[in-house]
C-alpha cells in the first residue's frame, strides 16, 4: 500500500469512525432521556468504544477505496 492509499484509507476511516461515534452518543443519550438519567461517563465512554471498533472494522476494507 503505497502513501497514497493509506491516506485514502486514514480519511475514509476517520470519517466512519467520527460518525460512528456520533450515531452511538445520540443513541446512548436519547436512551437514557427516555429512562431520565444521563450517565455522561456511560455515554462517552460507548462512544468512544465504538469509535475504536469501527476503525478495527475499517481494517477489514473499506468500500470506497478501491483496491489498486
Amino acid at each position: 500500500m503505497n502513501k497514497g492509499n493509506i491516506k485514502q484509507w486514514m480519511k475514509a476511516a476517520g470519517v466512519r469512525a467520527v460518525k460512528t461515534v456520533a450515531q452511538a452518543a445520540i443513541a446512548m443519550i436519547g436512551t437514557a432521556a427516555v429512562v431520565g438519567d444521563v450517565d455522561w461517563g456511560m455515554v462517552v465512554s460507548a462512544a468512544v468504544l465504538s469509535g475504536v471498533l469501527s476503525l478495527l472494522t475499517s481494517v477489514a476494507g473499506l468500500p470506497e477505496i478501491k483496491a489498486r
